[in-house]
């Protein structure tokens, strides 16, 4: 689908790369850009029209639905950055995470796909990470949040192809945002990765990699578990 003249919504829009989407879809000419955020008083960015959206209240994303009827293309962008170890980590973290990441990203689509379907089926892009396929247990809550969002954001591909509607899938490893503030490692700038982002859905894309991270991650797969985690190897050994 064309950027251009689209009308889209970016939920987690008032930071980080929810921010850097809606900036760059302005940019690329969207008609309208609806920036949804559990506060939209935080949202700062220009030009936007501002949504009240928390993806975890049924209600509200009933009432964004019915606020924004015109969308074509839908970010699903929001998420949670709570920190659940997969021993010590809070059993609440977890639920957290899933009600955000699974439930809440479901509810969205599913309440958003009769919208885009009138509207001539459109596109859906879900913002998804190098942790649908890696995990740190010390973030084992928001790594099974999000390989399970990736095995639903490929069941809703199936499932809405028909009403012609391009579901992509955006992987991608660190970014220059809160959540990764003060960790020393390489980080993508979230602008940087929103244009290749709209680059993937102009151009057709199912599944997009941001940095060679991923694609080293994703390619790996197939390999056994020894190879991604070598301290496997190691433990094997001793």
């Amino acid at each position: 689908m064309q950027i251009e003249g689209s009308v889209a919504l970016v939920t987690g829009a008032n930071r980080g790369f929810g921010e850097q989407v809606a900036k760059a879809l302005l940019e690329r000419g969207a008609s309208k850009v609806y920036a949804a955020a559990r506060k939209p008083g935080t949202i700062r960015l220009e030009g936007v029209v501002p949504i009240q959206l928390d993806i975890t209240d049924p209600a509200a994303v009933q009432s964004a639905a019915e606020q924004a009827p015109d969308v074509n293309l839908l970010i699903n962008n929001a998420g949670d950055t709570h920190k659940a170890g997969l021993a010590e980590g809070e059993l609440a973290a977890f639920r957290t995470s899933m009600d955000t990441h699974v439930f809440g990203t479901l509810d969205v689509s599913r309440t958003f796909a009769p919208v885009l379907a009138r509207n001539g089926g459109g596109a859906m892009l879900n913002v998804l990470s190098i942790l649908s396929w890696y995990v740190f247990p010390g973030f084992a809550g928001y790594c099974a949040a999000k390989a399970a969002a990736w095995s639903l954001t490929n069941s809703l591909r199936l499932h809405l192809a028909d009403q012609k509607t391009l579901v992509t899938a955006l992987h991608v490893a660190y970014m220059d945002t809160d959540m990764t503030k003060g960790m020393e490692v390489p980080k993508s700038d979230p602008a940087e990765v929103a244009k290749l982002a709209l680059d993937g859905i102009e151009a057709g894309q199912f599944e997009i990699f941001a940095d060679d991270l991923t694609k080293q991650v994703k390619a790996g797969l197939s390999a056994d578990p020894s190879v991604i985690y070598p301290q496997l190897a190691k433990a094997k050994e001793a």
